[in-house]
C-alpha cells in the first residue's frame, strides 16, 4: 500500500535540442518524455525507495504507453491511473533560453490529462497513505482535475493523513490571480507549503518573502519549505527559519528538479527525520534532478542522493 500519492497532469515533453530557439520557428525538438510535475514527483519518491501511488489520466496511444511504462518501471501504484480512449495523452513543448529561463506551450485542458475522476480514487489506494501531494498546475488544468485533487485532499485529511501543496504557478495554463483562488481549498488543508520566492508572493499577495512565510504559518500551516534554486532552500517553522545550503552539480536541464525536491522532502517526513536531514536530502535530490536531460530522468535513487552527499561533506547520517 502507498505512504505517498500524488494527484494531476501526466503528459509527455518535447522539448528544443537548442538554446534560444523559440518554438514560434521551425528547429529541432527531442522527446518525447515522459513529464507532469505529479507523475515527476511520484516518480522521484519510488526511486527514493517509498510506497507511492499516482492518480492521473493518459491516452490510449503511444505518449500514454510512454507514460505507463515509465510510472511503472519505477514501482508507482498505477491503480488510480485511467486510460482515456477518446481524448490524447497531454503534451508539453518546451524552449530553453542561455539564461536559464524556459518557454511552455501545453495542451493540456482538452487532454486526457484533465479528464481525471474522482472514482479513481479508491478505499484501497488510500488504506496507508500518509501524505497527498497537490500542486497548481493541477489546480489549473481543467474542473474535473481540480475537484478530484480537492476531493482527495479531504479525504486523506480525513483518514488522518497530511496535504503538501506546491504553489507550482503556470501562467500560461491560468492568470495568477485565478491560480491563487483555487490553491485555497488546498492550502486551508495543507500541513506543508513548497513555493519558490516569486511562488510563494504570488500565492500569499504578500510584497516579500518574509510576510508571504509569516502569512502561512499564522493560518496554520506547519512548515513552509522555500525553494532557492542554486542558493539551496530555507525551511520555516514557527520555531523559526533553518537555512539549507545547495549542493554544487553541474546543470543539464533544470526541469523537474522543483518536483524532485518536493517529493524527497516528503520522503524524509514519512520517515520521521529531523527536518534539517530531511532538507539535505532534498536539496541534494533537486541537485541531481538538474545533472540530466529530461523531466524524470534526473530522478535519482537514494544511493545516488546520499552518496552526492557523502561526497560533498554532508553525509545523511
Amino acid at each position: 500500500m502507498a505512504e505517498l500519492v500524488f494527484c494531476g497532469e501526466a503528459l509527455v515533453e518535447v522539448m528544443r535540442t537548442e538554446l534560444d530557439l523559440p518554438l514560434d520557428r521551425p528547429g529541432p525538438l527531442t522527446g518525447p518524455y515522459p513529464s507532469g510535475a505529479p507523475a515527476i514527483a511520484a516518480s522521484a519518491a519510488a526511486r527514493l525507495g517509498a510506497s507511492t501511488a499516482f492518480v492521473g489520466c493518459v491516452g490510449q496511444d503511444g505518449f500514454g504507453d510512454c507514460i505507463t511504462a515509465r510510472l511503472r518501471a519505477d514501482g508507482i501504484d498505477c491503480s488510480g491511473l485511467r486510460r482515456d480512449l477518446s481524448a490524447l495523452t497531454g503534451i508539453a513543448f518546451v524552449s530553453y533560453r542561455s539564461d536559464g529561463s524556459r518557454s511552455f506551450i501545453f495542451h493540456l485542458q482538452d487532454s486526457a490529462a484533465g479528464r481525471v475522476s474522482a472514482a479513481q480514487i479508491t478505499d484501497e489506494l488510500l488504506a496507508d497513505v500518509r501524505w497527498v501531494h497537490i500542486m497548481g498546475s493541477s489546480l489549473s488544468g481543467g474542473a474535473a482535475l481540480r475537484d478530484t485533487c480537492y476531493t482527495l485532499a479531504n479525504r486523506v485529511v480525513a483518514c488522518g493523513g497530511h496535504v503538501s501543496l506546491d504553489p507550482n504557478l503556470r501562467p500560461e495554463l491560468m492568470p495568477l490571480e485565478q491560480i491563487r483562488a483555487v490553491c485555497e481549498p488546498v492550502l486551508e488543508l495543507a500541513s506543508v507549503v513548497m513555493p519558490s520566492g516569486p511562488e510563494l508572493q504570488a500565492l500569499t499577495s504578500c510584497d516579500s518573502a518574509a510576510e508571504g512565510v509569516a502569512q502561512l504559518l499564522e493560518r496554520g500551516v506547519d512548515l513552509v519549505a522555500l525553494k532557492l534554486g542554486e542558493r539551496g532552500s530555507a525551511l520555516f517553522t514557527v520555531q523559526g527559519r533553518l537555512d539549507v545550503p545547495a549542493y554544487c552539480v553541474t546543470e543539464v536541464d533544470p526541469t523537474g528538479a522543483g518536483d524532485c525536491y518536493d517529493a524527497a522532502l516528503l520522503v524524509g517526513l514519512a520517515r520521521g527525520w529531523p527536518l534539517e536531514k530531511a532538507g539535505r536530502y532534498a536539496n541534494a535530490a533537486g541537485a541531481l534532478a538538474t545533472t540530466r536531460r529530461g523531466p524524470m530522468e534526473g530522478a535519482a535513487t537514494h544511493a545516488e542522493v546520499v552518496a552526492l552527499m557523502a561526497a560533498q561533506g554532508r553525509p545523511l547520517g
